[in-house]
């Protein structure tokens, strides 16, 4: 199945609109779990990034 543009478009603006009411509502339990997130995302960031630019030829750290 393939999926066109104004609708790829379509769904991503219903995605955006029920965000923004979800969070709109539910803002104190969404700023409760800020923390957490944070801590979810940096391992998250250290594996998909981790070897970004860090080419070292001959063992060099």
């Amino acid at each position: 199945m393939r999926f066109t543009r104004p609708a790829i478009l379509a769904a991503a603006s219903f995605a955006a609109i029920a965000l923004f009411y979800l969070l709109r509502e539910h803002w104190a339990h969404a700023l409760g779990l800020l923390p957490y997130a944070i801590l979810l995302l940096c391992p998250l960031m250290h594996f998909f990034h981790g070897s970004h630019g860090h080419n070292h030829p001959g063992g060099k750290p």
